[in-house]
C-alpha cells in the first residue's frame, strides 16, 4: 500500500496541497477527481518525486520517506522503482523504435539483459495488439497507439503501481476508447494503478476507490458506488457540471 500522510505543497506561497492524507490500496484501481486546478496532479506526481512537497510523508509497505528531508539517490531510485508514470503526451524517444523505447529503461536502470528485455517488451506489445509494430518509429504511430507503448513502457519496469496523469486527455474519442480498454484490462487483472482523470464512466467502471480533492483539500476518499450513487451536494454540483445527460446523476 501506499500512504501519504499530512501532505502539504506551496507554490509562490500558496497551499495547493493542504495537509492531505489518503491511501492507495495494492492491487486495486485508485481514481483521484475534482475541478481544475484542484491539486489532482500534483499529488499523484508527488507519488513518484516529480514534485516535493514542503511537508509530509510517503510511506510503502517495507518504508517511509519524509519529504522535509534530503534524498538520497538510492532512496530515490528506490521510490522511482516501485512506481512507474504515465503522461498525458506520451514522451516517447522519437529517435528510437517502439521496441528500444521499451527496452531502454529496463536495461539501463534494473540491467536486464537485452534478450529478457525484448521478450518483456514484445509479450507487452501483444498485450496491447501492437506487435507488428516494434520497429516503428513514435512518429508513424498514432496518438492513440503512441499512448498504448507509453503504458507498456511502464509496466515493462515491473512497478508496484503504474500512475497515470489525464492518460486520455490529448486523445480524440475513438483513441481514447482504444487506451481505456487496456487500462480496464489492467484492472481486471489486478495491476496496482492511481489515475488522474476527467472521464467520469471510466473512473465509475474501473476505480475501486475514489479520492476526491478541491482547492487543494480531500473532500472525498471512499469507495467508487457510494461517489456516485449517494453523492454529497457538491459532489452532485461536480458531476452535474461535467455531464451532458442529467439522468446520470443521482438525484
Amino acid at each position: 500500500m501506499i500512504s501519504m500522510k499530512n501532505i502539504i505543497k506551496k507554490y509562490d506561497g500558496k497551499e495547493v496541497l493542504k495537509d492531505i492524507s489518503v491511501d492507495f490500496p495494492e492491487g486495486k484501481t485508485s481514481v483521484i477527481l475534482g475541478p481544475s486546478g484542484s491539486g489532482k496532479s500534483t499529488l499523484l506526481r508527488s507519488i513518484d518525486l516529480l514534485v516535493r512537497p514542503e511537508s509530509g510523508t510517503l510511506s510503502f509497505s517495507d518504508f517511509s520517506y519524509n519529504y522535509a528531508e534530503s534524498l538520497s539517490k538510492k532512496d530515490s531510485m528506490r521510490i522511482r522503482q516501485k512506481t512507474s508514470m504515465v503522461f498525458q503526451n506520451w514522451n516517447l524517444f522519437p529517435n528510437l523504435t517502439v521496441l528500444k523505447n521499451i527496452t531502454a529503461a529496463p536495461i539501463n536502470v534494473l540491467k536486464m539483459s537485452t534478450d529478457e528485455a525484448n521478450k518483456v517488451a514484445r509479450d507487452l506489445l501483444e498485450k496491447v495488439g501492437l506487435a507488428e509494430y516494434e520497429d516503428r518509429f513514435p512518429s508513424q504511430l498514432s496518438g492513440g497507439q503512441q499512448q498504448r507503448i507509453s503504458i507498456c513502457r511502464a509496466l515493462a519496469m515491473d512497478p508496484d503501481y503504474i500512475l497515470l496523469d489525464e492518460p486520455t486527455s490529448a486523445l480524440d474519442p475513438e483513441l481514447e476508447t482504444q487506451v481505456l480498454k487496456i487500462l480496464e484490462e489492467m484492472a481486471k487483472d489486478g495491476q496496482s494503478m492511481i489515475i488522474v482523470t476527467h472521464n467520469m464512466e471510466f473512473a465509475r467502471l474501473v476505480s475501486d476507490k475514489i479520492v476526491f480533492i478541491e482547492d487543494g483539500e480531500k473532500v472525498y476518499d471512499g469507495a467508487t458506488n457510494d461517489f456516485f450513487e449517494h453523492p454529497t451536494p457538491r459532489i452532485k454540483d461536480f458531476l452535474a457540471g461535467i455531464s451532458l445527460d442529467p439522468n446520470k446523476i443521482n438525484k
